[in-house]
């Protein structure tokens, strides 16, 4: 059976009993956040042009907005797991879109960082909401689900970058902003609709003994080799993904659009690559799956620096975006694994852990750009990901 027809019989045994638009609803969410905060690096260098940033101050903005992305996924975590998860996620749709309207409107770079850290802890009431509905409704098929999502996640990523890239340069960066709002109000009134009522799952209490049995599931070995990997990929992402634009511009002399479209074939190539990497997961397991999705983002960050040429970095990019599926895997992993009385809490310790430490990521690549490094930049994201593949072969084979 080839790879198409593989995922072609996932994706339908997806859509049986009625759980089809929960999972395409869900997705379109997710989409449109995801693709709202990749706008940014396409927008980075008109921010940095209305308020004279250097890349140090841009990398901070960048590291202001997945710090809000990662500081409250353990908050929402605890609310998924005490809460309705459609509450949770329509509530992070509005803050976003709320947010939006105050950065689309700010006349300071100041109000630029608050109103991006609001869009980051609005944005971070979704991750946890979504994994544990989908696991609930999808028990067996967990990896398929989560791989379809986040395929969708990059499908918007792949769209509104471009889009917005295109309205700053023809008019300007806060209308490209302002236009994604109605799409978040949209979204969160047919989430509302869409999503089921489920009871709460929680058995345990905001305690101190509650807190120390979340811990202690999570203190195997496993589950803290999990958290390592899932840091060392944020970090690599949030970095590359922070600058690849900047790069494209100021060392490889693209044109900004043209560096905004090969960026949106980084999340293009994600699409086909994440449902993969879940069906992979559900089949094959831990290991292989994820030792299979590492190996290209190698050879592609150590070539980046040592080549020129549109077509060449093309080939590059497609070759790094093969690790946007160590998320699918990983996070399907944690899912099954995790306990369901505590599962959105003990997602939320792990992913707010991971995230907050790999969003120092783009500061400290801000930092060595500056002073006349970006090339050695890439090199050390390279060498990130030789660390995460090694870590990768002492995983569980299942």
């Amino acid at each position: 059976m080839s790879l198409r027809e593989t995922i072609g019989r996932s994706v339908g045994a997806l859509r049986g009993e009625g759980r089809g638009r929960v999972l395409l609803t869900v997705a379109l969410g997710w989409g449109l956040l995801v693709g709202t905060r990749m706008s940014y690096p396409v927008l980075l260098p008109y921010i940095r042009g209305a308020y004279g940033l250097s890349l140090s101050v841009a990398g901070l903005l960048v590291t202001v907005l997945w710090l809000g992305s990662a500081l409250g996924q353990l908050p929402g975590g605890v609310l998924a797991d005490r809460f309705n998860e459609r509450h949770v996620m329509t509530a992070g749709l509005l803050i976003v879109a709320a947010a939006l309207t105050f950065v689309a409107f700010a006349n300071s770079a100041i109000a630029v960082f608050l109103g991006t850290a609001m869009v980051g802890l609005g944005l971070s009431l979704y991750p946890i909401a979504r994994i544990t509905v989908l696991t609930e409704i999808y028990p067996d098929a967990v990896g398929s689900a989560l791989g379809i999502t986040m395929a969708t996640g990059d499908t918007g990523q792949t769209i509104l970058p471009p889009i917005v890239g295109f309205l700053a340069a023809a008019v300007a960066w806060q209308l490209g902003i302002g236009l994604l709002v109605p799409g978040f109000l949209l979204l969160a009134g047919l989430l509302w609709v869409v999503v089921p009522d489920r009871e709460s799952q929680s058995t345990g209490s905001l305690s101190v003994q509650g807190a120390r049995n979340v811990l202690g599931e999570l203190r195997s070995r496993t589950m803290v080799l999990v958290t390592v990997l899932l840091f060392f990929y944020v970090m690599v992402w949030q970095s590359f993904t922070g600058f690849y634009p900047t790069y494209l511009v100021e060392s490889k002399g693209l044109s900004p659009s043209v560096a905004g479209t090969v960026f949106a074939l980084f999340f293009a190539v994600g699409v086909v690559v994440k449902p993969a990497a879940g069906t992979a997961y559900d089949r094959v397991g831990m290991r292989r799956s994820l030792g299979a999705v590492l190996v290209g983002p190698i050879f592609g960050l150590g070539l980046l620096p040592f080549v020129e040429g549109f077509w060449i970095l093309v080939v590059l990019t497609a070759l790094v975006s093969t690790m946007l599926g160590s998320g699918a895997i990983t996070q399907a992993y944690l899912a099954e694994a995790i306990p369901e009385n505590m599962r959105g809490t003990g997602l939320g310790v792990i992913r707010t852990t991971a995230a907050s430490l790999g969003a120092m990521g783009p500061v400290l690549f801000g930092l060595v750009a500056d002073r006349g490094f970006f090339d050695e930049a890439y090199l050390v994201l390279a060498g990130l990901m030789v660390l995460m593949l090694v870590l990768t072969v002492r995983m569980p084979r299942s």
